[in-house]
């Protein structure tokens, strides 16, 4: 991951009669919404929550997985997150850890129990399949807003809402992704789905995001991640539980020597 890109907001220059807003091009608007977005969901803290991912075949057919998570702020930096299987028998105690960063690419390790060992996802590979499922290695990362600029395409209806709707691309040439495209409500800037268009211009996946809730008056997270594949008619979906804010973890929970410890 990739090409290092920093991101100016230019300001537009002032005409009589015309605001601020009217006077944006295009790829300033877009910037400035996403900008808004992730600044509305910063200053959490730390977290965590239970999770039960579906992964799903063509043919219908499911299987589940127990996952447990833990998040933590970084200041001046990506999140750090860590993802641990409690169930089925084959994959407990394989743990995943990311540490996001804004501009470099992710760092991410994953701990193999059978093994003993921890393997590092380099960057080439973090368009994999993340354990199976239909999201990859790049999409359990945290969105940081400098690994994109951006595009506002117009407003759209979704569902009681209005959204804007706002094309990314991504800056890093390891990215799985020519470009993505985001419905963001304009009330909460919350995102309720994500178009991801491969290195060919295929539209790969959608996401679906909904059954939101706010935590502690102020942090919206959602209760389901519905990932669908349309080039294999494979879907995952994830199901969030059990949040909770402001725990005891510290910066010594997400290192490699704790993925190992993770249990």
């Amino acid at each position: 991951m990739r090409m290092i890109l920093v991101l100016v907001a230019v300001a537009a220059v002032w005409i009589p009669g015309v605001s601020r807003v009217d006077a944006e091009t295009p790829e300033e608007k877009g910037l400035r919404i996403a900008t808004e977005a992730r600044e509305r969901q910063k200053g959490f803290g730390n977290f965590t929550a239970n999770m039960i991912m579906v992964l799903r075949n063509k043919r219908g057919e499911e299987s589940t997985r127990e996952v447990r998570i833990k998040v933590i702020e970084v200041e001046n930096d990506g999140d750090r997150t860590i993802f641990v299987f409690d169930r089925p028998r084959d994959v407990k105690g394989t743990a995943f850890l990311v540490h996001a960063h804004k501009e470099e690419a992710d760092d991410q390790w994953l701990y193999l129990p059978a093994l003993k060992r921890v393997k590092r996802i380099s960057s080439s590979n973090q368009s994999g399949s993340f354990m199976g499922s239909e999201f990859s290695y790049e999409d359990m990362g945290a969105s940081e807003i400098e690994k994109y600029t951006y595009r506002h395409l117009g407003d759209e209806p979704c569902g009681d809402l209005t959204c804007d709707v706002i094309e990314r691309f991504p800056t890093q040439e390891d990215s799985g992704y020519s470009r993505q495209v985001l419905w963001i409500d304009n009330t909460e800037q919350r995102t309720v789905r994500i178009e991801y268009y491969d290195r060919r211009e295929s539209h790969l996946k959608t996401l679906m995001v909904d059954d939101y809730n706010l935590y502690l008056d102020q942090f919206w997270r959602a209760g389901r991640m519905a990932m669908t594949n349309h080039l294999t008619g494979k879907s995952t979906d994830l199901n969030w539980a059990d949040y909770a804010f402001g725990t005891d973890l510290d910066l010594n929970d997400f290192t490699q020597t704790a993925l190992k410890r993770t249990r």
